[in-house]
């Protein structure tokens, strides 16, 4: 029985690895482990009578349902065309600077990760539009690629991301659980909002990094990113009235979701209708909205957030049968026992998370592995919106790693065929080791994190 839940683990990772789907694949294992383990007389099948009650409390968690709020208004806003005008308009902005064109992807990959939190239709999106203008400037495709790559996951870890709604759920349920565990009767609680608002000066500061990358590069290497020709660069007069209008729409949008949350007007789910309505009106007024959009965007939300339902569907039944064979206590003596107290037990945990960002979505991480390990964790006095804001960058980390960094394959999806795997590989190195440094800057300062959801609590 010791060792029960390890090979239950192992088992579905090895299947993961098959490709098999994610959701049955966490229940069908667990329950086959639930046959063998009464067979064997290792599992009290008493367990499983608490399905029922996790099962609804999913159906009946109003933090989830900002999950298909978000999602739509995040694919709402992809069909808006939104990035097609703000990329166009920050190239115009930024064009006659040694290195503009890379400032533009990025601030435009933030704010589409602040309007649509979802990392694959960024990076595509991204790709498609400055891919070609970028080098057809005259950009190394080395760094264009890495810049791309890059900018689309930031919405990982810039609220509203749908990570950051994952986790505050999942890290509310472990923060519980471990107070308890400690004996403590009336527990503190981490919510959503409090993730939201750690995020934002870790989210800034990643942003800011890669643009002081930028301006390096450009100072020291002027070939990899030569200005514009001044000659299609003519003065517009133009032109701050088109950064207004491209800007202010989404700004509006953004301030109207994080601010309600922040000033404690609305709950994230409420903040999420609210992004979803303001997207639907965003549509509209750029005559981008038609009943086949429609239809589109709703099919695409609901494929969504089905299988993001499913996936903890099947989580629930895993967690269950994995406390069954008391996985949970194995893994708290593992980390226990470990040299160097909480740091290093966080240390290994990174790591393993790390790892099977190249091979899991962040979906079943937060799911699965979040609710093994947060226990622990927080059981040993670790801030939880300090761990929830290191658990998001590490999965961008990996979302970047090559070979399997899903970022990349995202891009080599819509790169042009002359763009080699190897460029994008090399293009993503300098990125990761910025998210590394940026990583162990929030590491060695938690207020990084933690600062900003004190002064507003």
């Amino acid at each position: 029985m010791e060792y029960m839940s390890l090979y239950l683990f192992a088992t579905v990772f090895a299947l993961l690895l098959t490709g098999y789907p994610v959701a049955f694949t966490l229940a069908g294992t667990a329950l086959i482990f639930t046959v063998i383990g009464e067979m064997t007389g290792t599992f009290d099948p008493a367990f499983l009578e608490a399905l029922p009650n996790r099962l609804y409390g999913i159906i009946g968690n109003q933090i989830l349902m900002a999950v298909p709020l978000f999602v739509f208004m995040g694919v709402m806003l992809e069909r808006s065309r939104i990035a097609d005008e703000l990329l166009t308009t920050m190239s115009r902005l930024f064009g006659r600077m040694r290195g503009g064109m890379g400032i533009s992807v990025v601030i435009v990959g933030m704010l589409l990760a602040a309007s649509t939190g979802i990392v694959g239709a960024t990076v595509v999106t991204m790709g498609l539009l400055s891919l070609p203008t970028m080098l057809k400037r005259g950009y190394d495709p080395k760094i264009s690629t890495g810049l791309i790559c890059a900018s689309g996951t930031l919405g990982q870890i810039i609220p509203p991301s749908i990570v950051l709604v994952l986790l505050g759920d999942v890290l509310s349920s472990a923060y519980q659980q471990a107070q308890l565990d400690m004996g403590i009767f009336s527990p503190e609680t981490v919510s959503v909002g409090d993730l939201f608002v750690g995020a934002l000066i870790p989210g800034l500061l990643l942003v800011s990094l890669y643009i002081v990358y930028i301006a390096g590069v450009a100072l020291f290497n002027r070939d990899a990113m030569p200005a514009a020709n001044n000659s299609d660069d003519t003065y517009d007069t133009n032109l701050l009235h088109d950064v207004i209008k491209s800007l202010a729409p989404p700004l509006v949008l953004i301030f109207a979701v994080l601010g309600s949350i922040i000033a404690g007007l609305a709950t994230p789910t409420e903040a999420a209708a609210i992004g979803a309505v303001g997207a639907l009106l965003l549509a509209m007024s750029k005559k981008m909205l038609s009943l086949k959009t429609l239809q589109e965007v709703m099919r695409s939300t609901t494929r969504v957030s089905c299988m993001v339902f499913m996936i903890l569907i099947g989580a629930a039944l895993f967690s269950l049968v994995f406390r069954g064979f008391e996985g949970d206590e194995l893994i708290q003596e593992l980390l226990g026992d470990l040299d160097g107290g909480k740091y290093h037990a966080l240390f290994i945990v990174m790591l393993a998370m790390f790892l099977l960002g190249f091979v899991l979505d962040f979906i079943e991480i937060t799911f699965v592995i979040v609710p093994i390990v947060g226990p622990v964790l927080l059981a040993m006095g670790i801030d939880p919106v300090w761990l929830g804001i290191l658990i998001a960058i590490n999965l961008q980390t990996s979302f970047l790693t090559p070979p399997f960094g899903f970022a990349l394959f995202y891009l080599r999806g819509v790169a042009p065929p002359e763009i080699k795997t190897s460029q994008i590989y090399r293009g993503v190195m300098p990125f990761i080791a910025i998210q590394i440094i940026a990583m162990a800057m929030i590491a060695y300062w938690p207020s990084l994190a933690t600062w900003l959801p004190l002064q507003i609590s």
